[in-house]
């Protein structure tokens, strides 16, 4: 079948990975996101300086606390995938190891959040 489309309407925002921009603006947005997340990260954590065991799950167990811990880890660890697959995708040059790799990065970051995540809400909740 013939394409009828011109050579620019073909590649336009096909990227080297034949993604588009997609993966560069979900960087940016992680990004940004992570400057308020990261602040209040260590607004709290300095707050918390001394504080014992049950301060902390007392602290965590507030649903806006474990709301901006949940968005500060997920989106954190997102973000770390985003990277790691850039540098893989730019660096990796033989495909069987780019492939191995980039399911490892994408696997690691969803087991890692996911088990952080799980474990916050043990400590907000019991169990």
């Amino acid at each position: 079948m013939t394409d009828l489309r011109s050579n620019l309407a073909r590649v336009r925002g096909l990227g080297a990975a034949k993604e588009g921009v997609g993966h560069w603006w979900a960087q940016r947005v992680t990004a940004v996101a992570l400057v308020p997340l990261g602040l209040w990260f260590v607004f709290s954590t300095v707050s918390l300086a001394g504080a014992d065991l049950v301060q902390f799950k007392a602290w965590l167990g507030e649903a806006g606390n474990l709301l901006l811990m949940v968005l500060f880890v997920g989106t954190a660890f997102y973000h770390m995938q985003l990277g790691v697959q850039a540098v893989i995708e730019d660096y990796v040059h033989g495909e069987a190891v780019k492939t191995a790799s980039l399911i490892t990065n994408k696997l690691a970051a969803v087991f890692l959040g996911a088990s952080s995540i799980i474990a916050m809400f043990k400590v907000a909740f019991g169990g």
